[in-house]
């Protein structure tokens, strides 16, 4: 049961917070006063869609928040505590940007506006002012009569039974026609992967071979130059160690007071004397170490040219080759498994049609059997709505071919008048009659719901007088089994409610801003006057207002 509504800088409410109980709420306020706003505030945190359009104008967001007790409502609970968040309460939490994005929380956990709109159903169930419009669509019918037989958890198993069915007969035929060009394709793959076998190019191969060709084919000219480097360092005739030491030689025995500063470039020529003969015996060492292979530098050289030449067949670079041969090789194992995929495919398709085919016969008897007691529910609200000579009929016929939802077509038919034949709604109705049609209709779909707050959005359109009174009556029996929330212009209807709940439009300054409040009793009397004689309210209207409600409650007590 929804229990608070908070609204902040939403359209042109600045601040709102509302306390529900149960039972029946009216709604009411002047045309353009701002009632639908309420309910889209509502909707907002029920997953609807959200523009820009619903933040106040000059504020930076809108932000929406309602309570919900669902101590009375186990499908809530659990859908909570699978998603590990608490289940002892259920707050629902909108933010719209004036961009136009929102976020959404789910008693205080970030969520998805499809996890607002997933628990929401099992929350609230909104009875729009255009229902009666949907009802000239048959689809409609159809989910009327299943939600009235309890066959929703059914209808959405046989459609996702029968989702499953058509894409695996799709995927079978696909590759069914197919069977040349998937040959066709195999046999090239086989070739492909085959010559990128025999090559078995590493993932790192490339480098090294790279850099393998190069040091083999500069090795001579490297061994050569590394020799005559040595030579130039120890040779008897000119080379850098005899050099030095002639030089240490001649500085040596000098005598006189530079002898100090001489030792110092001593010290300096003997360390570059035992650096060069270091660097001699690298030297040597180097070039015992080069090897002259040229049957190796041409094996290397032969293996480039193999991995240049078949990148180049493959129109990718060499080192993408090894990257390749493994896609090339795991769609030729898919195809390989094709031929086994096709009878596994067959033998699904079987199955899932069988399955299809046993669901689908479960939900067209559940709906042949409810046809007739929902024919006769609504049947009996209609003579309660001064239709008593109507004759409700609910038809299901069998379809030509497999739907996602079964194989029955549901139709309403009516005959408003003694001696007719029932026909379609749409080729019969009046407007006064498909409004209480159409409120029936959802009275007898909301007896039989599992969710104990129901919303109706002036769903008493084209109804008045007597008839009105009893509309405001079978509402207010709906919300002694729960909550009832409903938008009215009729007073016949708000004078029904345990609740009332009044919005107004109020102009300051330079804005424009809605202000809803819940009515005592004498504040009833007067929006009650209001509703039946308009702005200037007479004693008589007054009068009249409160006989009405004074009625309502006491025939309700009774």
């Amino acid at each position: 049961m929804l229990t608070q509504l908070a609204i902040r800088d939403y359209a042109i409410v600045d601040t709102l917070d509302l306390e529900l109980a149960g039972g029946m709420t009216a709604i009411t306020g002047e045309t353009g006063a701002g009632k639908s706003i309420l309910l889209g505030a509502l909707g907002l945190c029920l997953g609807e869609r959200s523009d820009a359009a619903s933040v106040r104008h000059g504020c930076e967001r809108a932000d929406l928040s309602a309570r919900f007790d669902i101590a009375a409502l186990p499908a809530a609970r659990a859908w909570l505590t699978e998603r590990e968040l608490p289940a002892d309460d259920c707050l629902l939490r909108r933010v719209v940007t004036a961009s136009g994005r929102s976020k959404a929380w789910i008693n205080g956990q970030p969520a998805t506006v499809a996890d607002l709109k997933a628990l929401g159903e099992h929350l609230v169930e909104i009875h729009g002012q255009h229902a009666h419009q949907l009802l000239l669509r048959e689809e409609t019918h159809l989910r009327l009569l299943d939600d009235f037989a309890g066959n929703r958890a059914a209808v959405n198993a046989l459609s996702e039974t029968f989702r499953r069915w058509q894409a695996t007969r799709k995927r079978l035929k696909q590759l069914s026609e197919s069977g040349d060009e998937v040959q066709a394709r195999r046999q090239l793959l086989r070739y492909q992967v085959e010559e990128l076998d025999l090559l078995a190019l590493g993932d790192e191969e490339l480098a090294t071979l790279e850099h393998e060709q190069e040091q083999l084919a500069h090795a001579e000219e490297t061994l050569r130059e590394a020799q005559h480097a040595a030579e130039c360092c120890d040779n008897d005739e000119g080379g850098v160690l005899t050099l030095l030491n002639q030089a240490m030689h001649r500085l040596d025995p000098l005598p006189g007071s530079d002898r100090g500063a001489l030792a110092e470039i001593l010290a300096m020529l003997g360390e570059a004397r035992i650096q060069v003969e270091e660097a001699v015996r690298e030297l040597h060492r180097f070039a015992d170490a080069t090897e002259l292979d040229p049957e190796r530098l041409a094996w290397v050289e032969s293996r480039l040219g193999e991995v240049h030449r078949i990148a180049r067949k493959h129109h990718v670079m060499p080192e993408e080759l090894p990257a390749l041969h493994r896609r090339l090789q795991a769609e030729l194992d898919g195809l390989e498994g094709g031929e086994h995929d096709l009878e596994a495919l067959r033998a699904e398709v079987e199955s899932l049609r069988d399955s299809w085919r046993e669901q689908a016969r479960s939900v067209g008897e559940s709906r042949q059997q409810a046809a007739a007691r929902f024919g006769k529910a609504v049947q009996e609200q209609l003579a309660f709505l001064a239709m008593g000579k109507a004759r409700f009929e609910v038809e299901v016929s069998p379809r030509q071919s497999p739907q996602v939802d079964g194989m029955e077509e549901v139709r309403f038919l009516i005959s408003a008048n003694p001696g007719q034949p029932p026909r379609p709604l749409a080729k019969v109705a009046s407007g006064g009659e498909l409004s209480r049609i159409s409120l029936a209709i959802q009275v007898v779909a909301a007896r039989h719901s599992t969710i104990p707050s129901l919303v109706f959005d002036e769903v008493d359109v084209g109804i008045s007088g007597a008839t009105a009174e009893i509309v405001g009556q079978l509402l207010r029996r709906l919300g002694e089994q729960g909550q009832v929330m409903t938008v009215t212009h009729l007073p016949q209807v708000a004078a029904q409610a345990h609740h009332h709940l009044h919005i107004e439009k109020q102009a300051k300054r330079d804005t424009t801003l809605t202000r809803m409040a819940l009515l005592d009793e004498a504040g009833r009397v007067s929006e009650l006057a209001r509703m039946l004689g308009g702005v200037n309210l007479s004693d008589r209207t007054l009068a009249h207002a409160r006989e009405m409600l004074d009625a309502s409650q006491q025939g309700a007590a009774h």
